[in-house]
């Protein structure tokens, strides 16, 4: 029946006026493809068995003898960090899916995913395009209450990190800085924007900051807000160096590691999670049960973790046997950068791959598909995946990305972030609906 809704059903659900009107924010041409205007269709059964697998990592990583596995990989200085690094739970985690008819995999996690506060900008712009849409429309409320949940995740994040400092009474949280390397040039820099209204909403000054414009000096983390030193409190990372060991990142590096500033997500969250050799052991029945993880919890990751394999000299002739029903990807990539199909790929390719040490291959799980229209009134179909926005183990949304190519790029007409609806009835029999 799902898979009915997403090739029938054709209607618009996005309000493109009120989408810019919420947004506020000059996007320009280059995020044309930001946004798409058809919802994808997921069954409810679907997105239990997604909370179901999140919650069974969750259950993993909480295991003494998986973390200090993972951790042991670290520098010592992250190996030793005081409980108060390891004590939040990182923010906005992605767990991306695929789902294909009733097969349902998990292709990564992310520790920094982006798109939460857009998704819920992109709810606010739903509008039910017929009746049998009215139902599944979020409400206003749901969004007010999505984004509620956000500020009260980093004001978790500020108390778990003071949790147990009993010679350091905890201080209110009060300046927020969102970071990036050259954040007014990331395609997403209108979500730093979004994100920054929605912490002063909130009472919090936020502000957005490339990491050199930081400052480590007595004991804290300094940022100057119109020639004015600011200490601040807590910083949204959305950095891709995840070890912070880039140079130009050794400010934060250092108030991190000396307690002076609560930062989230951060390195220790990235190698609990997001580190791809970690879906290695939770894809692999010997390692769970290695690990202790208990029987229901194993069966859960098996049946939704494709099997990942980590690309060594001994397995590389078998790998390239069987390339064709395998996707590679690098251990620390983000992004979908230098990952691979590989029934694309080239000998000249695969040697690098070989080379680098740093690859893992993963069993291949087709990307759902959703048929949209085109400005030519024909249909066309477009793969996407399905993003979990994931706190403490628990969803706080869904969303979807629809694309073309190899991997999502928000490149694709018709394309981008898009809702996701549950139905329960039959798809609407009519042509072509627009608003």
């Amino acid at each position: 029946m799902i898979e009915r809704h997403n090739r029938d059903c054709v209607c618009l659900s996005l309000d493109a006026k009120a989408l810019r009107k919420a947004l506020a924010l000059a996007l320009g041409a280059e995020h044309q493809h930001l946004f798409s205007a058809h919802p994808v269709f997921v069954s409810a059964a679907h997105r239990a068995r997604m909370a179901e697998v999140v919650q069974a990592v969750g259950t993993v990583v909480r295991l003494p003898s998986y973390r200090e596995d993972v951790l042991s990989r670290l520098p010592e200085a992250l190996r030793c960090a005081p409980a108060s690094l390891q004590a939040p739970r990182g923010v906005f985690l992605g767990y991306d899916f695929h789902l294909a008819g009733d097969t349902l995999g998990l292709i990564e996690i992310n520790t920094n995913a982006g798109g939460a506060m857009l998704n819920a900008v992109l709810a606010r712009a739903q509008r039910a395009c017929c009746a049998d849409m009215e139902a599944l429309v979020p409400t206003l409320e749901q969004v007010n209450a999505f984004e509620d949940a956000m500020v009260a995740m980093f004001q978790r994040e500020w108390a778990l990190a003071w949790h147990g400092r009993e010679a350091q009474p905890q201080r209110p949280l009060r300046h927020i800085a969102i970071v990036d390397d050259a954040p007014q040039d990331q395609y997403l820099y209108p979500e730093f924007l979004l994100f920054q209204q929605l912490f002063e909403r909130h009472g919090l000054r936020a502000v957005i900051a490339d990491p050199a414009e930081l400052r480590w000096q007595g004991g804290r983390l300094w940022y100057d807000i119109h020639h004015k030193p600011t200490p601040i409190d807590l910083v949204y990372n959305r950095l891709t160096d995840f070890a912070l060991s880039e140079p130009a990142h050794a400010a934060l590096r250092e108030a991190w590691l000396s307690e002076a500033v609560v930062l989230s997500p951060n390195p220790i969250h990235h190698a609990l999670y997001a580190d791809k050799r970690n879906l290695t052991r939770l894809s692999n029945p010997h390692c769970l049960q290695m690990l202790g993880v208990d029987e229901r919890t194993r069966a859960v990751l098996l049946q939704g973790i494709p099997t990942t394999t980590f690309v060594t000299p001994g397995n590389s002739a078998e790998l390239w046997q069987r390339r064709r029903q395998l996707f590679f990807k690098p251990a620390h990539g983000f992004g979908s950068r230098a990952a691979y199909r590989g029934d694309k790929l080239t000998r000249r390719v695969w040697e690098q791959i070989q080379a680098s040490g740093d690859y893992v291959a993963q069993a291949l799980v087709t990307p759902g598909e959703r048929i949209v229209p085109t400005a030519e009134e024909a249909t066309r179909p477009l793969k996407f995946d399905l993003r979990n926005y994931v706190y403490d183990d628990h969803v706080q949304w869904l969303t979807a990305r629809l694309y073309q190519g190899q991997t999502t790029n928000f490149r694709t007409p018709g394309g981008g972030f898009a809702p996701v609806y549950s139905p329960s009835s039959p798809p609407p029999t009519n042509e072509l609906q627009t608003r």
